[in-house]
């Protein structure tokens, strides 16, 4: 029995680099203590999200664009040390800004993701990424996406196709700003939140983390919500709808075996049926 102990934060950041430094230096010590190996942080840690989503691209320069192999990822992997740690930030490559995910040990960049999906007024700020593919790290075989991703069941379902154990979902996910409720509590961006994690756990049969941004930036006021969820749907641990770390020790292998034991979704696919979405129809 290999148990894995695994954290998902829920906490507020912003265009201060330095001082988002400070902050994850911090949570990763608090991990470290608590005996954490695979620690997820939210979308856009480094550097903060954008100040809006309504598409005012020239009021927001956006946060600082880091390069992969620049000195800010090297610092995060420096800080990471035994423990495997997935982060967000804006990605310098080619000319062009992505919103991304990168995972990282002390050994170096593991994994890299570049969000796919983006909402209402993101892709005034960043380009689109084109892909969703897992890799090996010391706690399994993992995959990443980011915030609005995960309301495309495709995205979860080529990672679980691509082998992956563990999924992290960083999020910078905010309350319905249309019709907001009196608390995060009762919000429907909120339970929509909640839903696609735990319904992309269950689906797939695999063990969902959830990282959010918390607290307010811009006109964006967070749902944090962060969580840990077994490969039945269920939550293991969350952080509530304010910061904090979730933290769940799961047997990744005997989680998996156990709900793919019967009926495994991912054996029982039936690929030829689906016919129109292969196609895109």
């Amino acid at each position: 029995m290999s148990i894995v102990r695994m954290a998902a934060v829920a906490a507020e950041f912003g265009r201060d680099l330095e001082a988002d430094f400070a902050v994850v230096a911090r949570l990763i010590e608090q991990a470290r203590e608590a005996g954490v190996r695979l620690l997820a942080l939210p979308e856009a840690c480094l550097g903060g999200y954008l100040l809006s989503l309504d598409g005012d691209a020239e009021l927001d320069e956006g946060p600082p664009p880091l390069e992969l192999d620049g000195p800010e990822i090297r610092r995060l992997a420096a800080l990471a040390g035994d423990m495997v740690v997935v982060a967000g930030y804006c990605e310098a490559a080619g000319g062009a800004r992505y919103n991304s995910v990168v995972c990282v040990t002390g050994d170096g960049v593991l994994g890299n993701h570049r969000k796919v999906h983006q909402p209402l007024g993101e892709g005034n700020g960043y380009a689109s990424g084109d892909r969703f593919r897992a890799f090996d790290t010391p706690v399994g075989r993992l995959g990443m996406m980011i915030c609005y991703d995960k309301a495309f069941p495709e995205s979860a379902r080529a990672l679980a196709l691509d082998g992956a154990e563990i999924v992290v979902c960083a999020s910078a996910w905010p309350r319905s700003r249309t019709s907001p409720a009196p608390t995060l509590a009762e919000d429907r961006w909120t339970r929509r939140f909640d839903l696609f994690d735990r319904v992309r756990a269950l689906e797939n049969q695999i063990v969902w983390v959830s990282a959010n941004q918390a607290g307010r930036f811009g006109s964006l006021h967070f749902v944090a919500s962060a969580k840990v969820v077994d490969p039945g749907g269920e939550i293991l641990a969350t952080t509530g709808y304010g910061p904090g770390m979730a933290i769940a020790d799961v047997d990744v292998a005997a989680a998996l075996a156990a709900a793919r034991r019967s009926m495994a979704h991912l054996r029982d696919r039936r690929p030829e049926a689906y016919d129109l979405v292969a196609a895109g129809a």
